[in-house]
């Protein structure tokens, strides 16, 4: 009965039970190591003990309760003269590391823990499993783990991308090693130079994961130019649900199938004059059912569209006008007394026009430019365009005019 009770408390093929017992509502295990004495400095065994030496270790909870290891440990002489070690104490290298407060496997679940929750959510869940770790203890240990783990395999695919500092105000650059999913390098820059730099570092690198950003881009084409740069499923997956949220609010709210051909082969309206077709058709039939008795509550229901808007719609008695965004000088339409005189001038080129905007306040891209001034070269591509003069306030505020 004695010894099944003792092989429930093996800790390790060096490691002796001796006894157990509950006290102070924990179990404290008494062990003795049975290994031959190696010393650590020059590997010579020894069989001169010096004196004795304890150590007191975590170690796994047992029903519910913390378990408290008393390890009993020889201090040995080394007779090697040229070792620098005169004593020693027998180590444990697969159990217990050096000086360290814990056994092994108590170490392994707690960087674990930290790994995927953080130092003080592990704090918590550890003092409910009986293995009480301060965060600060936590974190240590994972920055300990981290810094000296070692891993002579060549790193072939990484992912490349930024990480922040404080949100919209400072940038850094995270570069993630693929094949064994754990973080390579940290910079606390954005940069092509800096990331140019790194992958010169690792020449190795074959395949490199990035987002959409040019500016990664440049630097992997600078820093590592025979590897195959490819991007990553969850930008790829972001544009696709960007462009759809985008084209679905260009289709607006009253768009739906009314923007479907009606016969094979048939063409669609230009997607503005569509919606405002169908929008005019909306209210059209709000007005036909307000005629016919129904209520507010019952149209909304049957044709889809928001309670408010019909209330409003019904009290109005027409179709009210779109509100247009508040111009800024993000936008060319902004300075559009001042491209309109360039324009009649002869002035008609971007980059001229552009840098001229850039002097008076503009802010936004010169692709954005662009496409402005490609409805007044091209007009016959685009749907009907009314350029609208600036009203007294516009000309107010309009940097160009003063």
């Amino acid at each position: 009965m004695e010894h099944e009770k003792r092989a429930r408390w093996t800790l390790g093929p060096e490691i002796q039970v001796e006894t157990f017992k509950f006290q102070d509502d924990c179990w404290v295990v008494s062990a003795s190591v049975t290994g031959t004495p190696v010393c650590p400095g020059c590997g010579k065994t020894s069989s001169s003990r010096h004196s004795w030496h304890s150590r007191q270790l975590q170690d796994l909870p047992a029903q519910g309760m913390p378990v408290v290891l008393k390890l009993r440990l020889g201090r040995w002489r080394c007779h090697n003269n040229q070792c620098m070690r005169k004593t020693f104490v027998e180590r444990l290298s697969s159990s217990v590391a050096p000086f360290a407060r814990r056994t092994s496997r108590v170490a392994e679940i707690v960087r674990l823990f930290c790994h995927a929750a953080g130092g003080r959510i592990s704090e918590r869940l550890l003092a409910r499993l009986a293995m009480r770790v301060s965060d600060n203890t936590i974190l240590r240990q994972l920055k300990n783990y981290a810094r000296n783990v070692g891993d002579a395999q060549p790193i072939r695919i990484v992912g490349i991308d930024d990480w922040c500092w404080r949100r919209g105000d400072s940038y850094g650059t995270i570069i993630v090693d693929l094949e064994r999913r754990k973080v390579v390098e940290v910079q606390q820059k954005r940069s092509v130079e800096d990331t140019a730099k790194w992958l010169r570092q690792h020449p190795e690198i074959e395949i490199v994961s990035r987002d959409r950003c040019g500016l990664y881009a440049q630097g992997a084409r600078d820093g590592a130019p025979l590897a195959k740069q490819v991007a990553d499923r969850f930008h790829l997956l972001q544009n696709l649900r960007e462009a759809i949220e985008h084209q679905m609010t260009n289709l607006g709210q009253f768009a739906g199938r009314s923007l479907l051909p009606a016969e094979a082969g048939e063409l669609n309206p230009a997607p503005r004059q569509a919606r405002r077709e169908t929008r005019k058709s909306a209210f059209d039939r709000v007005q036909t059912l307000h005629l016919a008795g129904k209520s507010s509550r019952h149209i909304a229901e049957r044709t889809g569209i928001g309670w408010s808007a019909v209330v409003k719609w019904i009290r109005s008695g027409c179709l009210p006008d779109r509100r247009q965004a508040t111009l800024t000088p993000s936008s060319p339409s902004y300075f559009q007394d001042f491209l309109l005189r360039q324009w009649e001038a002869g002035n008609r080129l971007g980059r001229h026009l552009f840098h001229d905007l850039k002097h008076r306040g503009y802010t936004g891209s010169l692709s954005h430019l662009h496409r402005l001034l490609a409805k007044w070269r091209h007009p016959d591509r685009e749907e009907k365009i009314k350029v609208e003069l600036p009203t007294e306030e516009s000309r107010a505020i309009d940097p160009a005019t003063g």
